[in-house]
């Protein structure tokens, strides 16, 4: 039996990829707007863009989606660690945390993906 072997240079750094969405959303919303399809609700008046997360339905959902993403890995990292440093931490639950990380970081980076590909969609338009 070969002992479970943890990576953590395999995990992503999930802040990165957050600060990507909240880029790609600010770029759709402008096209949208220059498009003349307002179809994600503007930022407030006064707002800026930096470290703050987008508003609207769409981007609300985008940042609860990335906070279980975290929450997910942050739970499956612990309970590696556990299970390494010796708690009573069956092994089935660790894989089972791990693989329950794993699924849900790549759907998030497939939704990534999509919103890329609609970007550069909508950006290849003529007006």
């Amino acid at each position: 039996m070969s002992p479970l072997q943890f990576n953590p240079a395999s995990v992503m750094n999930l802040t990165d990829v957050y600060r990507q969405q909240q880029e790609v959303m600010e770029r759709v919303q402008q096209a949208t707007k220059q498009v003349g399809q307002d179809a994600l609700a503007p930022m407030p008046a006064g707002a800026t863009s930096g470290a703050q997360a987008p508003v609207g339905p769409f981007g609300s959902y985008l940042s609860e989606m990335v906070r279980e993403v975290n929450g997910k890995q942050q739970v499956s990292t612990q309970m590696v660690a556990g299970l390494l440093a010796g708690q009573d931490i069956p092994l089935h639950r660790a894989v089972i945390a791990m693989e329950e990380a794993s699924v849900a970081f790549q759907m998030m980076v497939e939704v990534r993906n999509k919103l890329l590909e609609g970007y550069q969609e909508l950006m290849r338009m003529q007006v």
